[in-house]
């Protein structure tokens, strides 16, 4: 199978995407996880304002199939939230890598952007753990 995978995002081992732009990081899941997860029913997402931590949990997606923590590739405070998908979460599986974005965080520090994956090495990482 073969996701979109935008060449210019960043990419976690947990499988999330960030779209850097100056200090502002959108921030989604990849289509990878939401084919893991399956169809999404729910969407718990912080508050505008709220801090969030790199790596540590800052919501939770559910799906038909599981309950999964969605983890901060960035430290930064969140500024917007996609409202939508709390009200309509199908648009997670319809489309992860764009309408579906999660939020978006100003970022502490760059710094940060080094210890994600590039396009090339996220692709290797999901074409191993399909093997």
């Amino acid at each position: 199978m073969t996701f979109h995978i935008p060449e210019d995002y960043y990419y976690s081992k947990d499988h999330e995407w960030a779209q850097v732009d100056e200090n502002i990081v959108t921030i989604g899941i990849t289509e990878y996880a939401q084919n893991a997860l399956g169809e999404i029913v729910y969407v718990e997402l912080p508050e505008e304002g709220q801090k969030v931590t790199q790596g540590e949990p800052f919501g939770v997606v559910e799906s038909v199939k599981a309950v999964s923590d969605l983890f901060a590739p960035v430290s930064g405070t969140v500024i917007e939230v996609n409202a939508g998908l709390t009200e309509d979460p199908s648009v997670l599986n319809d489309d992860p890598v764009n309408q579906g974005w999660l939020i978006r965080i100003e970022m502490d520090t760059e710094k940060e952007l080094a210890s994600l994956m590039k396009a090339p090495d996220y692709k290797k990482l999901i074409a191993e753990a399909s093997k």
